[in-house]
């Protein structure tokens, strides 16, 4: 049985939150936990509160925390907020703030 979570529009680029998911891909749901306290960014916390919510529900179905596995870690990109700087002679450059959807897929076999 799979059981999965989402986090949707993370104000960080998916390029920087995929470095991370794919660390766990594989990986024992309990161990990538523990893993993550460890990785000094700020899309490791990010990507272990979705972790975090994929093995709660996975318990809230009945089934055995320990044996939890990582099937699938995704970041996929979300809409981007546009937004404009000022420069020289007054014109105005554009800036793209990048936001991302963490998907985790959990199963247990």
């Amino acid at each position: 049985m799979e059981v999965r979570a989402l986090t949707k529009y993370v104000r960080m680029s998916d390029k920087k939150v995929r470095d991370v998911a794919r660390v766990i891909v594989g990986k024992n749901a309990n161990e990538a936990v523990q893993l993550l306290k460890f990785v000094p960014r700020k899309s490791a916390r990010l990507v272990g509160k979705t972790l975090s919510s994929a093995i709660a529900n996975a318990v809230c179905r009945g089934m055995n925390a320990e044996i939890l596995v990582v099937k699938e870690a995704l970041a996929e990109q979300g809409v981007a907020f546009k937004r404009f700087i000022p420069a020289s002679r007054g014109s105005a450059h554009p800036i793209r703030k990048r936001t991302s959807h963490i998907k985790i897929v959990l199963t247990d076999c």
